[in-house]
């Protein structure tokens, strides 16, 4: 099996839910690293060096992370912004990434049927998650389908389509199940 990095980016990770869950789930497993990004730069000072030699180390990334205002959280915006820089993610000289995995892992507060055509969000999740599949495609990486769980906001405000805690459990047991078939077929 292929390592995997799992890079981790929910800005209160002891409050949440969902991310919590799936991470409980694959923390275990040997091939698979953890990397929290709000953990490790909680003043934003991201160590490029640090970054751009794990995305050199691994072939397998995983970005974890909730839907926040139909995009990626700020410091993952902004981890992004400083590691995948030209000449080390795209241009001529920037192949670090080059022929590596990308494959989201993303949780919403919304439940499933509000991602849809004409749903009450108005789009697929696949459509909020153009600008990371075209990230993937500029620097030369595979683009995965994600894999997302729905319906996280707390039970407690009693919005039909809420997941329930079996629910969430089942959820993080076939994204344990989906990394290790990601890790091994990428062997």
């Amino acid at each position: 099996m292929k390592e995997l990095l799992v890079i981790l980016a929910h800005p209160n990770f002891a409050e949440s839910r969902g991310n919590k869950a799936l991470v409980e789930a694959i923390q275990m497993l040997s091939f698979v690293k953890i990397h929290n990004l709000y953990e490790r730069y909680p003043s934003w000072q991201i160590d490029v060096q640090i970054e751009q030699d794990l995305l050199r180390y691994y072939d397998l990334i995983v970005l974890q992370y909730p839907l926040q205002w139909y995009s990626v959280p700020p410091l993952l915006k902004k981890w992004m912004d400083d590691v995948l820089t030209y000449g080390f993610a795209f241009g001529a000289e920037g192949t670090a990434l080059q022929g590596k995995v990308l494959m989201p892992a993303i949780t919403t507060g919304g439940s499933s049927d509000m991602y849809v055509a004409g749903g009450a969000v108005n789009f697929t999740i696949s459509e909020f998650l153009r600008p990371i599949q075209q990230t993937a495609g500029y620097c030369s990486m595979t683009y995965k389908t994600p894999f997302t769980v729905h319906g996280l906001l707390p039970e407690a405000l009693g919005i039909p389509g809420m997941i329930s805690d079996e629910q969430l459990l089942a959820a993080a047991q076939q994204y344990q199940h989906r990394l290790q078939q990601l890790a091994a077929s990428e062997s």
